[in-house]
């Protein structure tokens, strides 16, 4: 009976932890709202603060996909055509890859 409960009680804690953990990860986004709320921004001010964190979040995920945009087109520029049914997949991407980085590399 003992080593049950002891085996409970490890499975508990392990899935505390396991759902704490994310919840104690801060981006630069929270980490905004977090230095706002201890610069003693006023608790009436939640709804401004809530809008400038979805600007915010809406800011980041343009850059990501301006970024993401700009490297497929790079990628596509050194023969790499995402839309085909390539049996050779993995290997005209990575080649494109290569290509790409001699070229940022000679470029620099």
């Amino acid at each position: 009976m003992r080593s049950s409960v002891s085996k409970m009680t490890f499975v508990a804690v392990a899935l505390l932890l396991g759902h704490a953990v994310p919840v104690l990860a801060q981006t630069a986004a929270s980490a905004t709202v977090v230095d706002q709320t201890a610069s003693g921004t006023k608790p009436g001010d939640k709804a401004a603060q809530k809008k400038q964190l979805k600007a915010q979040h809406k800011a980041e995920r343009k850059e990501a996909r301006a970024k993401n945009t700009a490297e497929l087109k790079k990628l596509e520029a050194e023969g790499y055509q995402p839309g085909t049914n390539d049996p050779n997949y993995p290997q005209s991407l990575q080649n494109a890859q290569k290509k790409a980085a001699a070229a940022g590399g000679a470029s620099q």
